[in-house]
């Protein structure tokens, strides 16, 4: 679909489909179900996160297809926000921003698996190392190329996910220093509790960027020695500035949240009355409405019985787009007429049906699951609270037959 297309039964208003923004399938642009992407509120969080952590430099993380949000799409809002670099899990996901004409560097956020070595160099992907066949790997393939390949080294200081092992970091570095076609550009690890809020949290935070202070220094003192230093999430980069070095990795905040209540109130104290602004709604409209009476037990299951005679109106969204059954259990609410209103029965795969008492309520009604409404708000904080989970997971979420529509574009 070309930007600017009409959208069949799902056009809230003003807006349009913009093809960078998600992989859509037919099926998803026929009902009313979409996803609003507020591309300025990306450009604006970008702004907001650079002044925050500079003179570090910002990466915008626009993984998981930008966290739900479209990739590419959020990739060029965050770079007009004053984002420097963009970083990505998988090699596919680099290969589809340069295939939308985003230039910037791009970092792997992962060794690559080594077979995958020649694309992520021909697409201009900025590869992260950390073992013997991921360094064989892209001399192999620069030299190929026919030029040098500038690489970033992750060591791991205790997410214990991946990376090289401490002791085991000189050894590596050196093997890249000494790789004619390669460069050491970064030596970088990452902070899996930055956004705790207790002593316990805080001090293996602390203890990682001393291991990781130390580590930098012994290589300085063997002679290797790599531009670009960097180890802060978003948590990282607001509730421990020390970690900003030269660079931050923001992806949550990006979008509009914050992982937490520590970093939410270092933010406060940092922001200077700025605020992040969330980029994505979940929205529908009401496409059936029936009147039952008290007692009646709607959905599968029949796990609740209606407390009196209600208008029950029929959404049509579902767990297959992002929207979990559990939420039924949490007590979630969506928004109709600005005004809240309980889910009516257990979440189904297609829709939900929502009990909207005797208030007035029919076919074409806007829904709102996700976003404002009136003076009424849902946040993706709100339902990782009722399902036990956290924000990133909610907005990463929402399904690929999700049509995403953009509503802003940044005014940078």
């Amino acid at each position: 679909m070309s930007e600017g297309a009409p959208v069949r039964l799902v056009t809230p208003g003003p807006g349009q489909v913009d093809e960078d923004a998600a992989v859509t399938m037919a099926q998803g642009r026929s009902r009313p179900a979409w996803a609003e992407i507020d591309l300025a509120a990306v450009a604006h969080n970008a702004a907001v996160l650079t002044r925050l952590v500079a003179p570090a430099e910002l990466c915008a993380v626009v993984k998981a297809h930008g966290y739900g949000h479209g990739g590419p799409a959020v990739a060029r809002a965050a770079l007009a926000g004053g984002a420097g670099r963009l970083a990505v899990a998988l090699v596919d996901e680099g290969v589809e921003l340069r295939e939308h004409g985003v230039t910037a560097p791009v970092l792997l956020l992962s060794e690559c698996d080594p077979a995958a070595a020649a694309t992520a160099l021909s697409y201009g992907l900025t590869p992260t190392v950390y073992s013997a066949d991921g360094i064989a790997a892209f001399s192999a393939a620069a030299a190929a190329a026919g030029r040098p390949v500038a690489v970033h080294v992750k060591v791991d200081t205790g997410m214990h996910r991946v990376g090289v092992a401490p002791e085991d970091l000189h050894a590596v570095a050196a093997a890249v220093v000494a790789d004619p076609l390669l460069e050491l550009e970064s030596i970088w690890t990452h902070l899996p509790v930055a956004d705790g809020v207790d002593a316990v949290d805080r001090a293996y935070t602390e203890g990682q960027l001393d291991l990781f202070d130390r580590l930098v220094a012994e290589l300085a003192a063997a002679g290797i020695r790599a531009p670009l230093l960097h180890a802060a999430n978003t948590a990282g980069a607001i509730a421990f500035p020390r970690s900003r070095y030269d660079m931050v990795r923001c992806g949550l905040g990006l979008y509009g949240y914050l992982p937490g209540p520590a970093v939410r109130e270092a933010f406060a104290e940092q922001a200077g009355g700025e605020r992040l602004r969330p980029a994505m709604a979940l929205k529908a409209r009401v496409v059936a409405v029936r009147r039952l009476e008290a007692g009646e037990r709607p959905s599968y299951g029949r796990r609740r019985p209606l407390p009196t005679g209600s208008l029950v109106a029929t959404i049509p969204i579902g767990y297959a787009d992002g929207v979990p059954r559990s939420l039924f259990d949490g007590g979630f609410e969506v928004l109709i007429g600005g005004l809240r209103r309980p889910l009516a029965g257990t979440v189904t795969m297609d829709q939900i049906m929502v009990d909207c008492g005797q208030d007035p309520v029919q076919p074409g009604d806007e829904v709102v699951l996700l976003g404002r409404q009136g003076d009424e708000v849902i946040t993706a904080d709100d339902w990782a609270a009722m399902v036990g989970t956290i924000s990133y997971e909610v907005v990463c979420g929402v399904g690929p037959r999700m049509p995403r529509i953009v509503i802003n574009r940044p005014d940078v």
